[in-house]
């Protein structure tokens, strides 16, 4: 039941992220056909993108509440990966299509110094965008929310791209006006890049991919759990913002059931107290002399 609550909190991120997306992609492309920056309108345009994915996240985390039913025992969770992939290829699209618009700009070779105003516009949306990135970090950490703090990441990336932007327009301003178009440039490849870190991700949980690293810290809190004698097999998997963990654990042969299974619950226990994880599948088999004889020849 957390985990839902968590789910419903984390929607508060996504619709304040909207919110300042549609505010300042409209003001910022707008104001940069006005003020002629390629920069600002570059950067209008990667908060249209952005709204999409927060509306991916929004999206995402509505179908991850619905509780697991015939289909999908084991809960809708992915629905948040699966949106993020989406998104990463309409972000893809349209920083291309920025990039395209900038070689233009190059191309035509007639380059005029946009107007200052641009630059203070740019400046003001990454002060904006630094404070959404403060209340939806906090936010994710607080309900322990991974699709949510990657849409915080993404907010941040935007402040930086913003004042990017700005320092291209008033590099402009002081007579490089082609600083304008690089800015506008390097605008549609932060993009690109945010879309593939997004895809990578996004793909790799998919096909139940896991880093080996942060497996190897889980075997360690099992392997030092009191009673275990062994690892047999461990395996994890990323459902969402939840962490699926199989294990099969050696204990010694002449435990009762009940022994055996205290053993389980406080495996289950120490990898939520330590590492947030609390679907854990344990599988309990006997460590008998004869594996400790073999295990003497081994080494």
């Amino acid at each position: 039941m957390e985990t839902y609550d968590n789910l419903k909190q984390g929607e508060k991120g996504a619709w304040v992220s909207i919110a300042a997306y549609i505010l300042l992609s409209a003001f910022k492309i707008s104001m940069g056909y006005i003020t002629g920056s390629e920069a600002l309108t570059a950067d209008g345009v990667n908060n249209t993108t952005d709204i999409v994915v927060s509306l991916a996240v929004l999206i995402g985390l509505r179908i991850s509440r619905k509780p697991p039913d015939r289909d999908h025992p084991y809960g809708h969770m992915r629905a948040e990966t699966i949106a993020s992939l989406v998104a990463s290829f309409i972000m893809f699209a349209a920083g291309i299509q920025v990039i395209i618009q900038a070689a233009r700009s190059f191309m035509e070779g007639d380059l005029q110094p946009p107007g200052l105003l641009a630059a203070w516009i740019a400046l003001f949306s990454a002060v904006c965008m630094w404070f959404v990135y403060m209340y939806n970090s906090r936010l994710a950490r607080r309900i322990n929310n991974k699709s949510l703090m990657a849409a915080a990441l993404d907010n941040r990336s935007d402040a930086f791209v913003s004042i990017g932007a700005a320092a291209g327009i008033f590099g402009a301003r002081l007579g490089l006006p082609v600083l304008d178009s690089i800015a506008a440039l390097l605008v549609g490849v932060v993009i690109c890049k945010t879309a593939w870190d997004i895809f990578s991700d996004a793909s790799h949980a998919l096909t139940d991919g896991f880093d080996d690293e942060k497996l190897k810290v889980f075997q360690d809190t099992v392997r030092n759990t009191p009673g275990v004698k062994g690892i047999r097999d461990i395996r994890a998997r990323v459902h969402g913002s939840n962490i699926l963990l199989d294990v099969v654990v050696e204990v010694s042969a002449e435990l009762s059931v009940e022994q055996s299974h205290f053993i389980s619950d406080e495996i289950e226990r120490r990898m939520h107290s330590k590492h947030k994880v609390d679907n854990v599948h344990v599988h309990i088999e006997p460590y008998t002399e004869a594996e400790r004889q073999v295990e003497r020849q081994d080494e």
